[in-house]
């Protein structure tokens, strides 16, 4: 069977037990990028409390988040964990996002050369510029994470040891460029890894991880 064979077996298995995602949930694209670097490391019910707090702090903006002080944007975002450090990211990643003319500065670079810029960034690394750019930027790129991982392991489709950029060109050079699918693909892996096993003949748990 050949990899993208492989992969949408894998694709429908996780479809016909979890239905659609509909996943990132955002108001825009900028509150996905800020919804990136928040969910380092945390999971996405404190991310979303501390999106919440900046929201009704009306600092969900630009402007707002450079000039607010560190130490009161590190209030706002503390559910998220890591406040000083993903305050300093933050900070980082906006700034950078103005001088770069924002989303509408950004949006006509193509694929590799906005990941470039993406990971030039302070505190970006490939998940977090992964998660940029497919949830707000639509581009065709998938997404990488420890759960992705793990399934894949259980599966017997990897040793573990692979690297970050391995596993990415796995997906994407058997898959066809498909925004969509990279993303319900990449929400299902994460609400998989969220389903708790029960062992049982209607476990959807196993049902994902039966033999291929």
């Amino acid at each position: 069977m050949s990899n993208r064979s492989i992969l949408l077996k894998i694709y429908r298995r996780l479809s016909k037990c979890y239905g659609l995602q509909h996943w990132w949930p955002a108001d825009t694209p900028f509150e996905v990028m800020v919804g990136a670097i928040l969910t380092q490391n945390t999971s996405w019910v404190n991310v979303e409390k501390a999106i919440n707090n900046l929201k009704e702090a009306n600092a969900l903006n630009v402007h707002a988040l450079i000039e607010l002080s560190d130490e009161n944007l590190a209030k706002l975002i503390r559910p998220s964990g890591y406040f000083n450090l993903k305050t300093k990211r933050l900070k980082h990643f906006v700034k950078w996002f103005k001088t770069e003319g924002r989303f509408n500065g950004l949006k006509s670079a193509d694929d590799e050369s906005l990941r470039k810029r993406l990971l030039e960034v302070n505190g970006i690394g490939p998940e977090t510029a992964d998660d940029i750019l497919l949830y707000a930027f639509e581009r065709p790129v998938f997404v990488i994470d420890t759960y992705t991982r793990r399934l894949l392991m259980t599966l017997n489709l990897i040793s573990g040891d692979e690297s970050y950029e391995t596993l990415r060109q796995f997906f994407q050079s058997a898959l066809k460029p498909d925004v969509g699918l990279f993303k319900e693909y990449h929400a299902l892996i994460v609400r998989h890894a969220k389903e708790k096993c029960t062992q049982q003949k209607s476990c959807l748990h196993c049902k994902v991880e039966s033999p291929l």
